[in-house]
């Protein structure tokens, strides 16, 4: 079997933005989710998870001040949050509302569960951050680009990053992440960050003195003091990046699509849309 892990906020910050029109709607996002996960079934996915931020703040805000919150999102964004998640379940897909850590951490812990289990042959996360980049495994948990239909496995990530899955978070640290909210060290961009990570790996194993580096690279004695310097501003921003493996997720066979619920077909009909409800159905009785 396959297993497709689905980051539901992203997917709906998607349709939000997808278009003008999506945002004439106080429920067009949430449809366009829908309509894409029952896309998703048609197109052959068996075992769907959706793991969504059912709070922007997590347990990361206690540590860094200025990791990113709910602020600044439209209005009309927000109040599609809970009836996303609603929706999804009413499809009769496993949701994972998270509220202590994001839904980043969800997946990571699904995709880890799932890769665990034998009779599975392929993981597909499906989201295009770069933080979920440190959960693929070989050919076997993979990251989806739904919108654009790219396909990464490790040797992707290498490709893309010039680091390994493993070594993710520390280039995270090292060059920041806008989108969470924390800068990484002044001068650590991407070129240096995995020249540097591509021979050691990770942050504690980077020679203090640029001296010692068995890398050629340009300003590595600036480089080299700015991570003595910052080093424990290196270490919270990798624990930032780093994803919480740890929470309680479903097994692999809970993930199996069974149909949608009685409730989907009076929110299909009230959306407009009642062949959603038909496609559903259809769905699962082909299965």
């Amino acid at each position: 079997m396959r297993v497709h892990l689905v980051d539901g906020t992203y997917e709906l910050f998607r349709h939000f933005y997808g278009g003008p029109d999506a945002r004439k709607s106080e429920r067009a996002a949430v449809v366009g989710v829908a309509q894409s996960i029952i896309g998703m079934l048609e197109g052959g996915a068996t075992h769907v998870g959706v793991a969504t931020d059912h709070v922007i703040e997590s347990f990361r805000n206690s540590l860094y001040a200025g990791y990113k919150t709910g602020e600044g999102i439209d209005p009309l964004l927000w109040a599609q949050f809970e009836p996303l998640e609603a929706a999804l379940a009413a499809l009769g897909v496993v949701v994972w509302p998270m509220v202590e850590v994001e839904a980043d951490d969800a997946l990571a812990a699904a995709a880890a569960a799932a890769a665990a289990d034998t009779r599975v042959k392929q993981v597909f996360v499906c989201t295009p951050d770069k933080d979920l980049a440190q959960s693929v495994r070989g050919n076997r948990v993979v990251q989806l680009d739904r919108r654009t239909g790219e396909i990464r496995n490790e040797s992707g990530v290498i490709e893309k990053f010039g680091v390994p899955p493993t070594s993710i978070p520390d280039y995270l640290a090292l060059v920041g992440d806008s989108a969470d909210g924390y800068p990484g060290l002044p001068g650590w961009g991407p070129k240096a960050a995995s020249a540097v990570l591509a021979k050691y790996q990770h942050l504690e194993t980077i020679p203090s003195s640029a001296a010692d580096w068995k890398v050629t690279l340009r300003g590595a004695e600036r480089l080299a003091e700015t991570l003595r310097e910052r080093r424990d501003d290196a270490f919270l921003f990798r624990t930032l990046a780093t994803l919480r493996t740890d929470q309680p997720v479903v097994k692999v066979d809970d993930l199996r699509y069974c149909g949608p619920k009685p409730a989907f077909e009076a929110l299909a009909s009230e959306w407009g849309r009642p062949k959603l409800f038909a496609r559903a159905e259809a769905i699962a009785q082909s299965g």
